[in-house]
């Protein structure tokens, strides 16, 4: 039999709230003078309770006792609900006691103690009531429904989001999944019984209980996890023939809610998570809210990603400027869709055209600008030095010109890892973007400032994109060298920590993000080919190709000039360096610009390296 569950509304919650108070109030005389009611006491207590109902009722809703999903209730709201349901009878005998009526103080004792009983029932019985309905069909789908065949579900997780899977799979039996229990290694919930599944035990023990309950499918249930949670949960079912499937992380939680339609393939992405980014959102809003922003190379990986981010902080605009015009129409696209009142500007520009970014910031008047356009691939850089200097660094000083010409408030460049001690061109070219941006703050009122990142996961052009490629065509995945390492994060962290050290900065910093432990190259190359269901060397080959021209064995987030400085926020740190010194920048700019393509055909990419010699920015 199927319960009907009849949504209360808010009118009826109030309504129900004053009856259980005026029947507590009559039941409290009665109890507390055994039956026998004085007749002036009675009418007292009568009128007392017309005149603090309204007074209560309003003391229950400031508590939220109409605001809350009663169905999902925990603790905190028995909490809220204890304490609103006291400060009412607190208020109202206050105000009882200044007045002319007499009342029992006895009969009122008796009377908050049921009112307290009564208004706990009638929200706690919708929770009972949902518990004792979902926890009956869980259990009746544990049991499999009339003899069908349905794949048996372990839970990675026995917090909220794991209740939450169970939940669904419970009340939705045609997706053909059968929840056998939890496992979580929390040792105070072994042997408990959520929505009448068992924790069955801890994580390490899911290779027998996979055999002993005959499992298929394995669900990883905790957004917040860090990735060595979920690698040590990969690589204990290694070699069981289970499918598994992960719920997304918080990052893509957009909107905080979890449902079992969100659940995905494990990713090398949920290996490599770290702890999720505690973000201080009213700084952020304070310099984001209500403002314009412009966001160049906006159509990129991280520039597309740094504006999905900002849309949430609700800002005047976002001008959205980029190269290539399907990028940028496509996030131009996806920001309607998911904020249709966030007014957006899709610009196709150049930022190697000066007059063109000065147009650009004449007409918008940008307050805060996040500079993430950029030639990023190292080898083709090495091959086209010209482009990398001519893109990354005239490009860079003629945005950070026209936000110094036109009033922006703040600068933010996105720089790399690759610009410290820099062998590459690419690495170099940014390397003195980071001087050029540091060189126009000094004299501005913009507050200037740049944030150094490694690699990140899925990016255009990264090697996750590549191996999956390779993996898909059946091999053999390609590494330069077994001993390489890089720092990798995930996008929407990187990001989240961009803006975090946007709000940060006073003018002038380079701030470096912590990246974590380096990761090998091969080492991430065998967990994708493991997380597309294929083995290393039996399906997959590695092949070693040697490193390319202007790779380093492994990257570094500073100069040997710098020194890294604790900021308020744990993942991001500030470096300390000399003084750019301005003249010589001058003066090197001034002969790159002028005699670039001359240089670069006569004297090669030796030619360009000389130049930038003389800023002293490579090896």
């Amino acid at each position: 039999m199927i319960v009907r569950q009849v949504r209360i509304t808010q009118k009826s919650n109030i309504l129900l709230d004053a009856v259980a108070l005026v029947i507590a109030d009559i039941l409290g005389l009665l109890i507390r003078f055994e039956l026998r009611v004085p007749e002036g006491t009675l009418r007292n207590t009568l009128v007392a309770t017309a005149f603090t109902m309204p007074i209560r009722l309003a003391v229950l809703s400031v508590f939220g006792m109409y605001q809350r999903l009663w169905k999902l209730a925990t603790v905190k709201d028995l909490v809220a609900l204890t304490v609103g349901v006291s400060v009412a009878y607190l208020v109202s005998m206050t105000l009882v006691a200044v007045t002319t009526l007499s009342v029992s103080r006895g009969a009122a004792l008796v009377s908050y103690l049921l009112a307290l009983a009564a208004i706990g029932f009638l929200r706690f019985e919708t929770r009972i009531r949902s518990e004792l309905f979902d926890g009956r069909k869980a259990s009746n789908a544990s049991a499999g429904r009339n003899g069908s065949i349905s794949t048996g579900v372990l839970i990675v997780g026995a917090g909220s989001a794991g209740m939450m899977v169970a939940k669904e799979l419970a009340v939705h039996p045609e997706m053909g999944r059968r929840a056998v229990g939890f496992v979580d290694d929390d040792p105070g919930k072994h042997d408990a019984v959520l929505f009448g599944l068992p924790v069955l035990g801890a994580l390490a023990d899911i290779p027998d209980l996979v055999s002993k309950h005959q499992i298929d499918e394995i669900i990883v249930a905790m957004p917040s996890a860090p990735g060595r949670t979920i690698r040590s949960v990969v690589d204990s079912c290694k070699n069981l023939k289970v499918s598994m499937k992960i719920l997304p992380g918080v990052y893509e939680l957009v909107d905080g809610k979890v449902s079992v339609k969100q659940l995905r393939d494990i990713q090398i992405e949920d290996l490599l998570g770290r702890e999720p980014v505690h973000l201080d959102l009213e700084s952020i809003g304070a310099y984001l809210t209500n403002q314009t922003v412009l966001v160049t190379g906006a159509g990129g990986s991280i520039g597309s990603e740094i504006c999905r981010h900002i849309a949430r902080f609700k800002p005047k605009s976002i001008v959205l400027l980029g190269h290539g015009e399907n990028s940028i129409f496509e996030i131009e696209q996806e920001l309607k869709r998911k904020y249709p009142n966030q007014h957006t500007v899709a610009v196709i520009a150049d930022i190697r055209n000066e007059d063109r970014i000065n147009k650009v910031f004449e007409g918008y008047k940008p307050d805060v600008v996040f500079h993430a356009a950029a030639h990023k691939h190292v080898p083709l850089m090495e091959a086209n030095p010209e482009e990398a200097l001519s893109n990354n660094v005239f490009g860079t000083r003629n945005v950070a010109r026209a936000a110094d010409r036109y009033g922006a408030e703040r600068f933010v460049l996105i720089s790399t890892d690759k610009a410290v001690n820099p062998v590459s061109v690419m690495g170099m070219s940014k390397r003195v973007a980071e001087m050029v941006v540091q060189s126009i703050g000094a004299n501005s009122k913009t507050k200037f400032m740049a944030v150094r990142f490694g690699n990140v996961l899925g990016s255009r052009g990264s090697v996750v994109p590549i191996f999956r490629r390779q993996i898909a065509e059946g091999g053999p995945v390609t590494v330069t060298h077994p001993d390489m390492t890089r720092y990798f994060m995930t996008i929407p962290e990187a990001v989240q920590l961009v803006i975090q050290a946007g709000a940060m900065g006073q003018g002038g910093e380079i701030f470096v993000l912590d990246m974590g432990e380096p990761v090998r190259i091969t080492q991430l190359a065998e967990d994708i080919i493991r997380l597309s269901g294929l083995e290393p060397g039996s399906d997959i080959e590695i092949v070693y190709t040697g490193v390319r021209p202007g790779e380093k064995m492994f990257e570094e987030t500073l100069t040997r000039d710098e020194q890294a400085m604790a900021t308020k926020h744990n993942k991001i740190y500030v470096s300390r360096d000399s003084q750019v010194q301005n003249s010589a920048l001058q003066t090197t700019l001034q002969e790159l610009a002028e005699g670039l393509g001359e240089t670069a055909a006569n004297g090669g990419d030796q030619g360009v390296i000389s130049l930038l010699g003389k800023l002293g920015v490579h090896d």
